[in-house]
């Protein structure tokens, strides 16, 4: 009792000093003015965050499991409060304070690799709850977490041009649409509606601070109408049974209606896109995604249709090889989602990836290689058991083609590279994101046919199946939002084979690029999307049925196998889903089989 006395106790005299240095600073000059929103922003930002470190200190006094859950959570909430500016003006810090209880490890190049533990709220979380309890190591981590806000606290000072205001709305309503209800950063209180309501209150304040950009002031009634029904929605809610498809498809999308309304009414513009287009208002769209946030290369919008069908026709020539026989189209089946169907192609060790999606990604290949389109066609038409050609001959094949130099005439003034070649063909790739399944289509009011059972479905899978916190909605892949910079690699313990589930598959994965022994069996997280049409599943091809991949994570992955790996990332306890709830979870992922 005396521990919550301290923090109201404390919380009070923050707050009275924070209203007195105003009063002092009013009284101490006849020319004072009222803080810019700007100012005020600053004030209340780094307030929260200076009261994260003070409910950490009380932890730090603490010496029962229960007074040390209590100040956790207290800090936890004034870190949500803090969670739209933080997100998005410090994203370095922001992501080391809520990296999940897995190692870091950053792989430059060769000679500069780097392995972090990881620490912040959710490695706190899972100290406090690990058994039996310690709280010397609790108190560690405290310090850790609190030294890292101290720092932020410490050298910030926001510099923000109105625009930005409304990038940090949308940013926040899609981390809450895509991680924050998903159960990605509250691993074991499941607190992440509560938390979820907290970050939407701090987007209330932020509407209130902003409140005088509004020409229209019932354009603003409206905002902070619908952010209030989206915090009652999320308070009046528990984790396994909120509605998740509702939430995002009635609020996460009015609300960006709503950023687009106030873009115009604030008459601000957006001097760039992000990931994420200027005016979207849907987050499953083919709108949705800029394509030149994802590529090194920016070309012409005049130009980018003659460029897909150019590379389209590339795509399909088996010209490109050595030998005549193969195009990128022999193993990239179109009637098949661009797979093969195959458990691996022949001379290959690896199931063939779907393409739909893939360039919504930072990482190519299932080990993360190559970083773009362009590289991994390099990769193709050097290896001896695909192309097996050189991109000095690739040139040569195509400058011998008449329709293929009318084209590169028109489209690149008559260049034929070796990098425009690729180029085109990526762009192709990148055509190939249609977001027309009957899941897009429905949750974009499109049309009006998704069962129950598709929309529990979605429910479980953003929930309870816990599959969005590795395969992130709006892509269904691995590369995490809201930001879009980062694709992930997993370690989930796959099978050599159905017949020897007590044997990992040999294939080292990720290590085999920098040979870090910490990255043994991680491979890149693909999309789901289209999932009906590219069995087999996993990097190696060894199940066949979607029933077969749910009882794998179903029960723990290679852990539930019985395989002993160190650096598992799939949590090896049991998921707990009903036969009912697989069959919901598969439904839904079939929905997303694109028109």
């Amino acid at each position: 009792m005396n521990y919550y006395l301290n923090i109201k106790k404390t919380h009070f005299y923050l707050v009275c000093l924070f209203l007195c240095s105003f009063s002092c600073k009013k009284d101490a000059s006849k020319d004072y003015e009222a803080l810019s929103a700007l100012e005020l922003l600053n004030q209340t930002y780094k307030s929260h965050l200076n009261l994260s470190t003070v409910y950490l200190d009380s932890l730090m006094n603490a010496n029962s499991k229960s007074d040390v859950l209590k100040f956790y959570k207290a800090s936890r909430t004034q870190f949500k409060y803090a969670e739209p500016i933080l997100g998005f003006s410090d994203k370095d810090n922001y992501k080391a304070l809520n990296a999940p209880n897995i190692l870091k490890v950053e792989e430059e190049d060769a000679t500069d690799i780097k392995i972090n533990q990881p620490f912040g709220y959710q490695v706190l979380e899972e100290t406090i709850f690990e058994a039996p309890f310690s709280i010397e190591a609790v108190k560690l981590q405290a310090k850790k977490t609190k030294i890292r806000l101290g720092f932020v606290h410490q050298n910030t000072q926001l510099k923000l041009q109105d625009y930005h205001i409304l990038w940090i709305l949308r940013e926040a309503i899609a981390r809450v649409a895509f991680t924050g209800i998903t159960g990605f950063d509250s691993p074991v209180l499941e607190a992440s509606l509560e938390e979820s309501a907290v970050v939407y209150k701090s987007l209330k304040h932020l509407l209130e601070i902003y409140k005088s950009n509004f020409k229209s002031l019932d354009l603003y009634e409206a905002f902070q109408n619908e952010l209030d029904q989206s915090i009652s929605n999320l308070e009046s809610s528990n984790f396994e049974g909120f509605n998740r498809y509702d939430f995002i498809k009635k609020h996460s999308h009015k609300q960006l209606e709503l950023i687009n309304a106030s873009k115009k009414d604030w008459n601000v513009n957006f001097p760039y896109n992000l990931a994420f287009n200027g005016s979207i208002t849907s987050f499953f769209s083919e709108e949705t995604f800029n394509m030149d946030f994802f590529s090194d290369y920016k070309q012409e919008d005049s130009v980018k249709t003659a460029t897909i069908a150019l590379g389209k026709m590339l795509f399909n020539d088996k010209n490109l090889s050595s030998n005549g026989t193969m195009s990128c189209a022999t193993c990239h089946i179109n009637e098949k989602s661009f797979t093969d169907g195959r458990v691996v192609f022949k001379n290959q060790k690896r199931n063939t990836p779907t393409l739909t999606y893939a360039a919504l990604q930072q990482r190519f290949f299932y080990d993360g290689r190559t970083g773009n389109l362009e590289g991994q066609i390099v990769d193709v038409v050097n290896n001896t058991n695909e192309f097996h050609s050189n991109l000095k001959d690739l040139v040569s094949v195509v400058k011998k083609d008449v329709n293929y130099n009318k084209l590169f005439d028109s489209i690149y003034n008559g260049t034929v590279t070796d990098y425009n070649i690729r180029q085109s063909i990526a762009q192709y790739v990148r055509s190939l994101n249609t977001f027309n399944s009957k899941f897009d289509n429905n949750i974009n009011n499109k049309q009006n046919d998704l069962s129950k059972s598709e929309i529990n479905g979605f429910n479980l899978f953003m929930g309870k199946a816990k599959c969005a916190t590795c395969h992130f909605a709006p892509v269904f892949n691995g590369t995490v939002p809201p930001d879009f910079t980062e694709t992930e690699f997993e370690l989930l313990g796959v099978p050599k084979d159905t017949l020897a589930l007590t044997e990992i598959d040999s294939d080292l994965g990720r290590y085999d690029v920098f040979n870090t022994e910490e990255r043994k069996y991680f491979f890149k997280t693909p999309t789901v999307r289209n999932v009906s049409k590219t069995s087999p599943y996993m990097h190696n091809g060894v199940y066949t049925t979607l029933e077969q991949v749910m009882t794998f994570y179903n029960n723990g992955g290679g852990a539930g196998l019985g395989l002993n790996l160190e650096y598992q990332t799939l949590p090896g306890d049991s998921l707990n889903l009903t036969d009912k709830e697989v069959k919901d979870v598969i439904t839904f992922m079939k929905s997303l089989e694109d028109d």
